[in-house]
């Protein structure tokens, strides 16, 4: 995917299998057995998205790692893939300038540090929402990878890598970060912008298109529902404009789109 100069390169880490009760427990698949289509559940992938832009190469999200996280039905898991995703398009860890973490739920940023708690990206600066690091790496009663925590840490007693964002902020030519909130306190959102063209990395503000069809159905992993939904309709209406396109880490096989408007919004890829 070009925008504008900027090459944005999907990379999946893994799958997230996800039964209708994900997203709550009123939601049913019917009428959505294209996404729900293997015995019920749907399969989706686990996504990061590389971003070259200039002498920059921004990595956003950091996947699960090479973990598994089973909730049962609801939700599994399964990562370990990224690494030999970016070695495919000719990037090694070094490599790496920036990684983006759209928030700090596990699968967004299992590769950020080894089981040592040692950078994975090495020479990488890592942004990610101020409110997530009070929420998640500061608020032991939260579950975290324990090494992803201690790595936090460490790199904020250093003094090094980590630049916590509070508002709208500028990470490389092209690539700005917006603020939204509701999956998690501190998520956000990545904006990639050049010669007239506009995408946006979505995260889990917007964690399956279907959610366009089905505006009450929510993600269990939403701190604040009600938030998440009004920044999820803000997005869908952006969205809208006929010029910008997004994606998001769950998006079925990490397929941009833009949502039609009119008598009945609806999703085109």
């Amino acid at each position: 995917m070009l925008i504008g100069d900027i090459d944005v390169h999907p990379v999946a880490d893994g799958t997230f299998r996800a039964s209708p009760a994900y997203f709550g427990d009123h939601a049913r698949p019917d009428g959505h057995e294209d996404l729900f289509s293997r015995d019920g559940m749907a399969w989706l992938p686990i996504g990061c998205f590389l971003v070259r832009t200039g002498d920059r190469t921004v990595l956003v999200d950091a996947g699960m790692g090479p973990e598994m996280r089973d909730d049962g039905p609801r939700r599994l898991l399964v990562g370990g893939q990224l690494l030999l995703g970016l070695r495919a398009v000719g990037v090694t860890p070094p490599d790496v300038t920036d990684v983006v973490c759209t928030h700090l739920h596990a699968d967004h940023c299992g590769w950020l540090f080894d089981r040592d708690a040692v950078p994975v990206f090495p020479r990488a600066t890592v942004w990610f929402g101020a409110r997530d690091w009070d929420h998640f790496v500061a608020d032991p009663g939260v579950w975290m990878f324990g090494h992803i925590r201690q790595g936090f840490r460490a790199a904020a007693e250093r003094g090094d890598l980590l630049r916590p964002v509070r508002g709208d902020t500028t990470v490389a030519p092209g690539v700005s970060l917006t603020m939204t909130p509701g999956h998690t306190p501190g998520h956000l959102s990545v904006i990639v912008s050049s010669r007239g063209s506009r995408a946006l990395l979505l995260g889990d503000a917007i964690v399956c298109p279907v959610q366009l069809d089905e505006p009450t159905w929510e993600s269990i992993g939403d701190v604040d529902p009600g938030l998440a939904r009004q920044v999820r309709e803000r997005l869908f209406r952006e969205l809208e404009d006929g010029a910008t396109l997004g994606a998001g880490a769950h998006f079925p096989e990490l397929r941009f789109g833009r949502v039609l408007a009119g008598q009945g919004r609806r999703w085109l890829t």
